[in-house]
């Protein structure tokens, strides 16, 4: 199976978890590929590598269903995603990222122009254009060529963007019939717990990324408003870059774990209005370190 099919299974997972499916839902992967934003064929690729991970069946003339519990499979199949990523295409991926946040990348270019300056194979050169259009920040062009979205790439951007979601958060989990499932609760746990029990020094920084936003998805989308769930999604796409780069000082990520298991058993208590008041003192700080940060951020 090519490993190139790692990043792109890896967002099929989250779609996966997103959608709480339950063993022997079908997958349909038009729905999905519309959902990647992506063609078909790379989304049947990722389908065939989660199959041959055992988290799908395939049935003939029907396609791909569900195996086993999303909360029982995910988490030790990300970290086999993860690794199925090659090494080079990562690092080509981040300094890219790099790359563009100190101004070093025009606004569109070439998949030539990629290959000769990271120095990367065809294969290679695809890997990366597919991970970056998968998460937002990169489209191709309708002529020829490849072209960066508009996305936040000051460290005013990224402080605007925690102000809008300091407004925004707490008052999702004051939304009428808000529930968050215990087993989604229990996922965010986990994810919290790994983190404190080695994940904050080792884990990549897409992993540590995905990690917060899955956590902070999770409590917008249990309010069943879909316009502040389409609202946080959106901001979380374009601040991705700036967050990688704020995840060198990871300092912070103790305190940012124990807060977010504190607001997690306040939900689980139903001291809702607590919860919200202790989300909104959590995105406070943060606000606040990444305040401190600005230096970092910069180009």
């Amino acid at each position: 199976m090519k490993s190139v099919s790692a990043p792109l299974a890896s967002r099929v997972l989250e779609l996966l978890e997103r959608d709480r499916l339950v063993v022997g839902s079908h997958l349909a992967a038009q729905q999905l590929a519309d959902r990647l934003e992506v063609s078909r064929s790379p989304v049947n690729e990722a389908l065939r590598l989660l199959h041959a991970k055992g988290l799908l069946t395939r049935q003939p003339n029907r396609g791909y269903f569900l195996a086993m519990p999303l909360a029982q499979a995910a988490p030790g199949l990300r970290d086999e995603l993860q690794r199925d990523d090659p090494d080079v295409v990562t690092r080509s991926y981040f300094q890219l990222a790099e790359d563009r946040l100190s101004g070093q990348v025009p606004d569109a270019f070439s998949e030539v122009w990629l290959k000769n300056r990271y120095g990367l194979t065809a294969a290679q050169a695809t890997a990366v254009l597919n991970r970056m259009a998968q998460e937002g920040w990169l489209q191709k062009k309708a002529g020829y060529g490849w072209a960066f979205s508009p996305m936040l790439t000051t460290p005013d951007s990224l402080l605007q963007s925690y102000r809008l979601r300091l407004a925004l958060e707490p008052a999702a989990l004051l939304e009428p019939g808000y529930h968050l499932s215990a087993e989604r609760l229990a996922a965010c746990r986990a994810a919290e717990h790994h983190l404190l029990a080695g994940g904050i020094a080792e884990d990549p920084p897409d992993r540590l990324h995905d990690r917060g936003v899955n956590f902070h998805e999770a409590l917008v989308e249990a309010s069943g408003n879909p316009f502040f769930i389409d609202t946080i999604r959106r901001v979380n796409r374009v601040r991705r870059l700036l967050s990688y780069r704020s995840m060198q000082d990871r300092g912070r990520y103790q305190e940012h774990c124990a807060q977010h298991l504190h607001v997690l058993d306040l939900i689980e208590q139903g001291r809702m209005q607590d919860a919200s008041e202790a989300l909104r003192v959590h995105l406070g700080r943060t606000l606040d370190n990444l305040g401190r940060l600005r230096d970092l951020l910069s180009p």
